[in-house]
């Protein structure tokens, strides 16, 4: 890629969760230094705003503000030739992502983004693969609570499981613990209206339900089923656990990362999720809650009743309410052919993690796109088949979170 204008810009700044990964950059690399940064959305004045609000008094007139709109193709087009990334919070990515994407694609600039939207991922990949390629643009979904703490949770434990046993794991078991925090609206906004496509579309329902919705094309399904659904006792945590929401997209992400690398954890492979919960109660209850609301949201009527006490895109929590927010979820590895060459790690959070976790996530992905020396070529990629120890160095140096080996688990 030759020298562009800037390494990132953010697309989306005026945003709830753009304005945080505003404030991050700035807090954490400045507007002066090494990274060279702009913001980017349609409405200047907004943009303004964000700018005074997130930036210190010295800082604000060294931060560009540049003007584009989703709907005008040539002025993302023009947009994204001056950067090395585009680091985008403007969702649900199934009505505003499409044109952004082909254009970061036929610049050859690279793109990472929050999306949780299997069914889009699953329609973008196969349409503007070759074209990645050949232009070189890396483009990395998921950067966000779905899924770094999933992807990357797994790579790490796979990489020690072989530094210390010489093999990988052929089965991890993700496990949801401890963890305070509300969705973001820009999430239930996607899910939302995935929820619609799904209804008016038999295909996208079929998308959304199928385990290895994104695993490359050509590639055989391995061995893994329906995401859990109901209560259930996991001998190898020895707790009860109930469905965990997010499941339905890290586990496609991890299955995906895992055939992107070569298969290094085996062709038959398996990766689950849940949470853990402190009885049989409390399991059972929160999957039949669960259930329900995943009925409501399914059906039209009730989408739409649902959507009046929902966030919306946009809001979001006080900044008290986000450092206030912490997460930490359990990753064990199985050798099914000896079971003392196992391991347990967690990976940990110590913001809420729809909204300022998230926000410093997608930040350090973007960071280590422009910035770190990556063996990737061009193409769609996960944050664990591209960005690797080099993101897991970043996340837990910049970004609060922590990986580590435990001996205990706790709900």
């Amino acid at each position: 890629m030759s020298e562009r204008e800037f390494d990132i810009i953010v697309w989306g700044a005026s945003g709830f969760t753009g304005q945080l990964v505003v404030e991050y950059l700035a807090e954490t690399y400045g507007v002066e230094g090494d990274l060279r940064w702009a913001i980017a959305g349609r409405n200047r004045n907004k943009l303004e705003s964000v700018r005074q609000s997130c930036l210190a008094d010295g800082q604000r007139a060294n931060l560009p503000i540049l003007i584009a709109d989703s709907s005008d193709p040539q002025s993302l087009a023009t947009l994204v030739q001056k950067t090395s990334v585009i680091c985008t919070t403007v969702g649900p990515y199934a009505k505003y992502g499409s044109t952004l994407v082909k254009a970061c694609v036929e610049a050859g600039t690279h793109y990472c983004d929050l999306t949780g939207e299997v069914q889009w991922m699953a329609r973008v990949i196969p349409q503007y693969q070759k074209a990645a390629e050949a232009s070189g643009a890396r483009v990395v979904h998921t950067c966000g609570f779905d899924s770094v703490p999933s992807d990357m949770g797994n790579w790490y434990l796979q990489q020690l499981m072989y530094k210390r046993h010489g093999v990988y794991a052929q089965q991890v078991k993700a496990r949801v613990g401890r963890n305070k925090g509300a969705a973001s609206g820009g999430t239930i906004a996607s899910i939302l209206n995935m929820m619609e496509e799904a209804q008016s579309d038999p295909a996208v329902r079929r998308e959304v339900a199928n385990p290895y919705a994104l695993y490359p094309a050509g590639i055989p399904a391995g061995q893994d089923g329906p995401d859990q659904t109901v209560a259930k006792f996991d001998e190898d945590f020895n707790q009860w656990t109930s469905p965990f929401v997010m499941a339905a997209i890290n586990t496609r992400v991890v299955r995906r990362s895992n055939a992107l690398l070569g298969f290094p954890w085996g062709e038959s492979f398996r990766y689950d999720e849940a949470t853990l919960n402190t009885s049989r109660y409390q399991a059972t209850r929160n999957s039949v809650a669960g259930g329900i609301g995943i009925v409501a949201l399914a059906f039209g009527p009730t989408r739409k009743l649902a959507q009046r006490f929902l966030p919306k895109p946009g809001e979001g929590p006080t900044r008290d309410q986000r450092e206030a927010g912490y997460y930490e979820v359990f990753f064990r590895g199985i050798n099914a052919q000896d079971r003392q060459q196992e391991i347990t790690v967690s990976v940990s959070g110590d913001l809420d993690p729809g909204y300022g976790s998230t926000a410093r996530m997608l930040g350090e992905a973007a960071v280590c796109l422009a910035k770190d020396h990556l063996t990737v070529g061009g193409g769609f990629w996960t944050p664990a088949s591209a960005l690797a120890g080099k993101y897991v160095d970043r996340l837990t140096s910049s970004a609060g979170l922590t990986f580590k080996t435990v001996d205990s688990v706790t709900p």
